[in-house]
């Protein structure tokens, strides 16, 4: 395959597939593909509506077009495939977005092809479970008529600081050729640099590894957060002084969710089950970090119940965010939903604040939950600042006390604020 003669394709356009075909369409005609002909009407108008990108960074990738119809790719010869890969209600993989890609690139494939897989996933799909796909869909034959590359992604949503030219990319191929050709593709917009390693396997491991690890990290703090609680000590003071070694890790204790930190350890202890090991650590951790919803929830109650001298239900809460980070709008395993719910046990009145959140993401739960597009003055006995979005920075701390009465606490789950400005914190 020759790095010039390339005509290239990203399958699924979601917060990975969009930002990687926009930064390549400023270097070379590409094709952006999505089964979501409403995502692709929006994206035809320039309209991003993950906030990833604004109107005129999709229209300064003059080489970008964009389809829902898979035999427009036709005509390509590599295709980079970023479908999501999430997990089920069990926490198994749920490979059936990954499985459905390869079935219609397979339908397309040609002599030669090169198809290249960043979605996350545990060592040995690619070859394993995606490649016989590719060769039952096309009759052609794997390292013989067509090839296969495996560069995990790395974006984090809402991050315009760590962008895909900014960070360094794994890059792997199932030939030494087909590496080196991967790693060429990549090339051209990875300003940050490539890192080619031996084999697919070894970089769906390193991809995997990559939030198991930082997964425990925070499971660690969040234990901590909890004994610390426990012991009336102020968390983030005992941080902040271990933080004076030179090796001391620097992560904080919250809700843990997303489509990434909170997936992707599961897949690793798939197969490791699979292959006859029983994993501890990493299932503890994810245990640990799942649980953390019901354990704020629950000191946040204790807390509000005392203040406002009334029982749970007749309580008026305030949870401010709803996304599972910052400055996104992204609620797809959104830990604050699980922290809702819990509150709803108990409570009958809860309002929902994020200017973040679209309405067409939600439509699901509204009929659940009361969503408001400013909250009332003087209304709350509890107010939970559960994501750190700079609206509410901005907002201030003196806009969001007006929203409680005379008895209200503010759980400042995120540290938006001082210790000295609210009542609780992790």
């Amino acid at each position: 395959m020759n790095i010039n003669n390339i005509k290239l394709s990203v399958i699924g356009l979601g917060y990975v597939g969009l930002p990687l075909a926009v930064e390549f369409g400023k270097y070379m005609p590409i094709i952006g593909f999505d089964i979501n002909q409403n995502r692709i009407k929006d994206l035809k108008s320039n309209i991003d509506n993950t906030l990833e990108l604004s109107e005129e960074e999709i229209i300064e990738s003059n080489g970008l077009s964009f389809t829902s119809n898979i035999d427009n790719l036709k005509e390509c010869n590599t295709y980079i495939v970023t479908v999501p890969t999430p997990i089920d209600k069990a926490n198994l993989p749920d490979l059936s977005p990954l499985k459905s890609a390869c079935h219609s690139i397979g339908k397309i494939l040609k002599k030669n092809d090169v198809v290249i897989f960043e979605s996350t996933v545990y060592p040995g799909t690619t070859e394993e479970i995606c490649v016989p796909i590719l060769e039952e869909s096309s009759k052609l034959v794997f390292n013989k008529d067509f090839y296969a590359g495996y560069s995990p992604e790395r974006i984090n949503p809402g991050d315009k600081v760590h962008t895909i030219a900014n960070i360094k990319k794994i890059t792997s191929g199932s030939t030494p050729e087909i590496t080196e050709f991967v790693d060429q593709i990549y090339s051209i917009i990875v300003k940050a640099g490539t890192y080619k390693v031996d084999s697919i396997k070894v970089a769906e491991a390193a991809k995997v590894i990559e939030n198991t690890q930082r997964d425990l990290n925070i499971a660690l703090m969040n234990e901590l957060s909890l004994i610390f609680n426990k012991l009336e000590i102020n968390t983030q003071e005992v941080l902040k002084a271990a933080g004076t070694k030179w090796n001391f890790l620097n992560f904080q204790p919250g809700l843990v969710g997303g489509h990434c930190i909170g997936v992707d350890p599961y897949y690793l202890t798939y197969k490791a089950q699979e292959v006859g090991y029983e994993p501890e650590i990493i299932l503890a951790g994810r245990k640990l970090n799942d649980s953390m919803a019901d354990n704020i929830a629950n000191r946040f109650l204790n807390a509000v119940k005392a203040s406002a001298s009334k029982e749970a239900c007749d309580l008026n809460i305030l949870v401010m965010g709803m996304t599972f980070k910052e400055n996104c709008p992204d609620i797809r395993n959104s830990k604050v939903i699980d922290l809702i719910y819990h509150l709803k046990k108990y409570s009958n009145s809860i309002d929902i604040y994020d200017p973040w959140v679209q309405s067409s993401d939600i439509k699901n739960l509204k009929q659940e939950f009361s969503f408001v597009n400013a909250p009332e003055r003087n209304k709350y006995d509890g107010i939970i600042i559960a994501v750190a979005h700079e609206n509410f920075i901005n907002l201030g701390i003196s806009k969001i006390r007006s929203f409680g009465n005379d008895k209200y606490i503010i759980f400042d789950v995120k540290y938006c604020f001082s210790q000295e400005e609210t009542d609780l914190r992790l």
